[in-house]
């Protein structure tokens, strides 16, 4: 009688050559590599740049010389550099919430799809953003012109006084309408976007419970995009803080009221350009980017913590 012999075992596969366990190991580096490095060239290498022009300062005798955290001490005494960070903070709490809730709003409508004409009204709201800041600017800076711009055409046509939008009164008011133009289709789409991916089964849920389109809105629209807020509320916020392009393009139609220390980043660009003052601008900048990382990475745990 024959016996049945178990099959054999299959020899293990022998272990890969150390020279290909190294190639495979590097691979991954060779995919990230160009990414670190521009990352390394164009972000990193200037914030280590900026530390390194801020703890020196040019003086009249000895030339540069090492001050350590001096300029620090310097700018935060400067009174300057305070009146701008508050009138940028008084344009972010004002301006950032009326644009989000302006793009929110048409984000709403857009989704709702009882508004006829969807895509006309989509790609018209969106339009500005595709036009430059700088010929956006232009382009309000003569409107709000009283002398030969649609303000003054509008004065000489009825017989009436407008304010003027570029007076020192009304000018932060006037930039902030500039960039709610520019911005509030940008941020429309990061709503829509988020909007259209909401499953169609809570909408049918909601429907059976009798749900109203109220009740649909800030039961499943809002808290299903609340990560879309906080980002679009993020960006805004750096954005606000980084504000330069349109006072600086403004400033000529509106000297009395636009200074060069109008905000921080204008004042850094006048301290390093028009007062050779490279380390002390070079401190002010650095001081901006870490209240603004503050202040967003604040941002960001409150809307985490919501979210949880």
């Amino acid at each position: 009688m024959t016996t049945l012999q178990p099959p054999a075992a299959a020899a293990p596969r022998p272990a890969p050559p150390p020279a290909r366990r190294d190639r495979r190991s590097w691979a991954g580096w060779g995919f990230l590599g160009p990414f670190v490095a521009v990352f390394a060239l164009v972000f990193l290498a200037p914030i280590g740049y900026s530390i390194y022009l801020s703890l020196f300062r040019d003086q009249l005798i000895g030339g540069t010389t090492f001050v350590g955290l001096d300029n620090y001490t310097q700018a935060l005494k400067d009174h300057q550099f305070w009146d701008s960070l508050a009138r940028v903070a008084l344009f972010l709490a004002v301006q950032v919430p009326i644009m989000l809730g302006i793009a929110l709003l048409v984000a709403l409508a857009l989704d709702s799809g009882r508004l006829y004409g969807k895509s006309f009204f989509r790609i018209t709201i969106f339009l500005p953003y595709a036009v430059p800041a700088v010929v956006a600017t232009l382009m309000w800076g003569f409107m709000y012109g009283t002398k030969y711009g649609l303000v003054g055409d509008v004065n000489e046509a009825f017989g009436v006084s407008l304010p003027d939008p570029l007076s020192p009164d009304l000018v932060l008011a006037s930039i902030g309408n500039i960039v709610t133009w520019e911005f509030v289709g940008y941020n429309m789409l990061i709503f829509y976007s988020a909007l259209r991916v909401i499953p169609h089964s809570l909408y049918e849920a909601a429907e059976i419970d009798g749900a109203g389109q109220i009740r649909v809105i800030t039961a499943i629209k809002l808290p299903a995009i609340r990560g879309a807020l906080v980002i679009a509320t993020i960006f805004s916020i750096i954005g606000s803080f980084q504000l330069f392009n349109e006072p600086n393009i403004l400033r000529p139609l509106a000297r009395n009221a636009i200074t060069t220390d109008y905000t921080p980043n204008f004042y850094t660009y006048s301290l390093s350009f028009n007062g050779q003052q490279h380390n002390y601008s070079a401190t002010v900048a650095i001081i901006m980017g870490l209240i603004t990382m503050v202040i967003a990475y604040v941002v960001q745990l409150r809307g985490m913590r919501k979210g949880a």
